[in-house]
């Protein structure tokens, strides 16, 4: 018996909750309802989710952070801060098959909500010795600080669009930071726009769409072949959108 997994081997529907509608959403994005369907299996290691805006990536990576007990809203397992509930009922509805032998600790990094974590953190009573104050770096450094601070264990990490608030060569230092969460054993879920991010050598790419789910080479990503366009003739890219 293999003792040694992930921290999360698959996600699938949890039987015993009351079945979603198939027709409200999240199931009517096609995605959702090929995890609900279907489960989706994650591997060791890193796992991008790369879709366009409204694709199901995001919701996704929401719902197995829920499901994994990491709050909605950003944080630890320990981590309850709540500003406004939106996040679907997809976690609720899932349940995870945890790795044997694997630790429990994560942390879920969402772009979108960290200025709340921030704020719920010198809530507690202070920044702990060595913390940084987070409110008074701009929204790149503060990231990047958080990876410092909370990715540094074999545990399981979410991120979504992490790539929002970083530079090119933030991003550079994120990826050496996921590489490092990997080489200590530690398993990564994380959705992007950045063909920059979903280069990351060893990472496997789970192309998001139309189609629903499904694992893809770097170089064959719609959002690489757009990017490529771009980059080579801005010019030209931008006539078709613009007459």
């Amino acid at each position: 018996m293999d003792f040694d997994q992930p921290p999360v081997v698959r996600v699938e529907t949890d039987p015993t909750r009351e079945a979603l509608p198939p027709d409200e959403w999240p199931l009517t994005v096609p995605a959702v309802a090929q995890v609900v369907a279907k489960g989706l299996d994650l591997g060791a290691g890193v796992t991008f989710l790369v879709g366009e805006n409204g694709s199901g990536k995001s919701t996704i990576v929401e719902a197995v952070a829920t499901a994994y007990g990491l709050n909605p809203e950003g944080g630890s397992r320990n981590t309850r801060h709540s500003t406004r509930a939106s996040e679907s009922p997809l976690g609720s509805a899932l349940r995870l098959q945890r790795g044997l032998g694997a630790g429990r600790w994560g942390f879920f990094l969402r772009a979108e909500t960290m200025h709340g974590w921030y704020t719920y953190m010198e809530d507690l009573g202070g920044s702990p010795a060595g913390e940084p104050a987070f409110h008074e770096m701009s929204h790149g450094e503060s990231f990047l600080a958080v990876l410092r601070q909370r990715f540094d264990s074999p545990g399981f990490y979410c991120l979504d669009e992490p790539e929002a608030a970083l530079s090119f060569m933030s991003t550079m230092g994120l990826i050496a930071t996921l590489d490092g969460v990997v080489r200590d054993g530690g398993q990564v879920l994380c959705a992007t726009h950045s063909p920059v991010l979903a280069a990351m050598p060893g990472a496997t790419i789970i192309e998001v769409g139309d189609w629903g789910l499904r694992e893809t080479a770097w170089e064959d990503l719609e959002l690489v072949r757009h990017w490529r366009s771009y980059l080579d003739d801005p010019r030209r890219y931008l006539r078709h959108i613009l007459d």
